[in-house]
Parts: structure tokens; sequence; C-alpha cells
């Protein structure tokens, strides 16, 4: 883990676990092909099983007394003077004052909005950074870092510590993080875990999209819909949040019609002719 540093007492973003020049990521040497070249067993796949195990460790570690909050994605590149970012900071402030930690990936943009609002209410701010190319280190508004060398296991750290999703327009990992959890909850593996869509006008071609397209070819059913919800608003935001992270009838029924109608998909598509 990468150490804080100060100069003459301000704290300084921490850096992320960064490969030496030249040198691919760890999750880029895991997912690389097999070679012929002869390899030592500390460069090999059942050696790098040991490393993976120990980010599992750390992680489950550092966050075992994390026992409510919430994950706010978004972009990287939003500045802190844009609306995006300063809702971002409203959201998770609203957050904090209703009892909810607050875990991002640690960066810049949205990721930094959402520790700062963490700050603002006095609420623990983590954030699970992750070994890139480039340099990159922990925004300063993060009090628990966590850094992480595989994508994987930063992601199962996301959703375990977590009661909800709230996502703000973001790109590729944005929209990773969206359907993973999506899936999740459609297939019965998360429950009672609310996904808020902030800002309508950013997801409405692609929510236009899930319904013209994925939903009119029968890719996904209509209850699917009903586990997103898109908003403007910070308050009704949280609202939200606190009504689905709860033992709420409401979302127990949304997410156990969106799983039957999984089960019923994967039943008729095993069923013989």
């Amino acid at each position: 883990m990468a150490e804080e540093q100060t100069i003459s007492g301000t704290k300084l973003p921490r850096r992320a676990p960064t490969p030496p020049p030249g040198r691919p990521t760890q999750d880029a040497q895991l997912l690389s092909p097999p070679t012929e070249e002869p390899i030592t067993f500390t460069s090999s796949d059942p050696w790098r099983v040991l490393r993976i195990q120990g980010e599992f460790v750390e992680g489950f570690e550092t966050l075992a007394t994390t026992r409510k909050a919430i994950t706010i994605f978004g972009s990287a590149r939003v500045k802190p003077g844009h609306p995006q970012y300063q809702a971002a900071v409203e959201v998770a402030r609203l957050l904090g004052e209703a009892g909810y930690a607050i875990i991002t990936g640690g960066g810049p943009g949205i990721m930094e909005a959402g520790n700062r609002g963490a700050k603002l209410a006095g609420v623990p701010s983590i954030g699970l950074n992750i070994e890139l190319p480039f340099e990159q280190g922990s925004n300063r508004f993060v009090d628990v870092p966590v850094d992480f060398h595989y994508f994987f296991v930063r992601k199962t750290m996301f959703v375990k510590y977590a009661q909800g999703f709230v996502i703000f327009p973001g790109g590729f990992g944005t929209m990773d993080e969206l359907f993973e959890a999506l899936t999740l909850i459609q297939t019965g593996k998360i429950e009672n875990f609310p996904v808020v869509l902030f800002d309508s006008h950013y997801w409405s071609g692609l929510l236009a999209w899930i319904r013209d397209v994925m939903l009119a070819e029968g890719k996904i059913g209509p209850s699917d819909i009903d586990l997103m919800m898109v908003t403007d608003s910070p308050q009704e935001a949280v609202h939200f949040i606190i009504e689905g992270s709860s033992d709420n009838p409401e979302r127990r029924a949304r997410e156990a019609s969106a799983q039957a109608a999984t089960r019923e998909a994967y039943s008729e598509g095993y069923s013989a002719e």
C-alpha cells in the first residue's frame, strides 16, 4: 500500500501502485495468453493466485468494519466546477448525513466529489484505487485508501461493502460497474440493492436503446428496467437509496420479478425442442 505524503503538514494525494516504465500492469500480465517462453514460478499464474488472495485479504481486513456504505461511480474527467461534480458532492454529503459511508474508486472527477461529500458529512471516505499503466493517486479527500492490482478484486469490494450504487455520467468503466450490478441483481446474487442513475439527460440515450432494442428483442424483461431509478435531484436519489437498501417490500418485489424472468429464460433455453 502506498504511503501518504505530507509537505509542511499539507496532505498530498497518495500514489496508487504504478508498474515500472515498460512493464505491464499485474492485470495485463494475468490476462496475457500463455507463451512458450520459460518462466519462473514467481511470474507464473499459480504465483499470481497468491497475490490475488493477498489482495482479497487486505481488502476484507481494511473494510471489515464498514457496515453501511454506498458506492459512487462516475467519470474521472469531470472538473470541480462542473455541475455534475457539485451534484456528486451533494449526494455524498446527504448520504453521509443519513449514516452511509462513501466508497469511490479513489481517483479524480466524480470519485473525488464523492469523497469530498463524505468528508463534509464526517463519515468514512473510502477510496479503492487501481494500478494503471500511468501514474494515478488517491484524491486528497480519501480517509481509508486501499490499493489494488486487479480490477476484479477491486470490483468485489465495491459491491460487497455497499448497500447500493449511485452512478453519475461516465465512460466505459462506469458502464462496466452499472451493468455488473444489474446482472448481480437480475441473477439473485445481491438483494435490496438500489441503483440510481444521476443526470437524466446523459442517460436518456442509453435507456432508450435498452427499451427500444434490448427489451423489444426480448433480451431483457420489463421488470429489468425497473431495477434502475433515474433522477436529477440529490434529495430524490438519497431517498431512493434509503428506501431501497432497507428490507423494502416494493424493492424486493421488483428484484424478485426480474429474477423470476431470468430463471424462466434460462429454463426455456435448456428445454428440449
